[in-house]
């Protein structure tokens, strides 16, 4: 496995978690992280993500657990199409209802056509996968106040359900990059690589104490 040039880590805002990811950004991305939370039910997560060197993501591996069952997910874009390989252990829904949530869906999702035309991936709570449309589309150096709409496979946590799902994001000033999906918008404040250091109600980006 080889080693990565960059690490970042964050605190989550919304919930007690955390992520760490270490990257390298040098030609596109390729990234390896893990992201824990305690809600809805204790779970951690290990991901590696993939892009081309335009920073369209072409594949994504997810392996998520937590007492008593395990689900993972893989998803690689070729000629424009998803491919969804999923596996799944113990019994999550028994798990999540126990603690009092809805029972969820099936890991993956039954018709990959529905994520058509979507070349990002957003992984539920995780500040790092804002960085691939905000790399893909150039919004570091885009006009201010011009809207982006996109399409993208969003993979929710900890059940690993794929869904599609249209977002906007909008550069506001230098290092102002706003997000928006449905009814939910955030001001993103970014770096200059266009890493999330501050997505306001979620995470912040935690940086060693000198």
């Amino acid at each position: 496995m080889p080693t990565l040039p960059t690490a970042r880590f964050w605190e989550r805002r919304d919930v007690p978690g955390v992520e760490h990811t270490l990257v390298d950004a040098r030609d596109g991305l390729y990234a390896r992280g893990i992201q824990q939370a305690v809600d809805p039910i204790p779970y951690s997560a290990r991901y590696e993500i993939q892009t081309d060197p335009r920073w369209a993501t072409t594949r994504v591996d997810v392996a998520v657990e937590g007492a008593a069952w395990a689900r993972t997910l893989r998803l690689e874009l070729a000629a424009g199409r998803w491919r969804v390989t999923t596996a799944e252990q113990g019994n999550l829904d028994a798990v999540l209802t126990a603690a009092g949530h809805a029972a969820a869906g099936l890991p993956g999702t039954e018709d990959p056509d529905l994520l058509y035309g979507a070349f990002d991936v957003d992984l539920t709570g995780s500040p790092l996968t804002n960085t691939l449309p905000i790399r893909r589309l150039g919004l570091l150096t885009a006009e201010r106040g011009v809207a982006h709409r996109i399409s993208v496979a969003w993979v929710l946590l900890p059940s690993l359900e794929v869904v599609q799902a249209d977002q906007i994001y909008t550069p506001q000033a230098d290092g102002v990059i706003r997000f928006a999906s449905d009814t939910f918008s955030a001001d993103l404040i970014v770096d200059d690589e266009g890493f999330v250091t501050d997505y306001p109600g979620l995470a912040k980006w935690v940086t060693p104490s000198s």
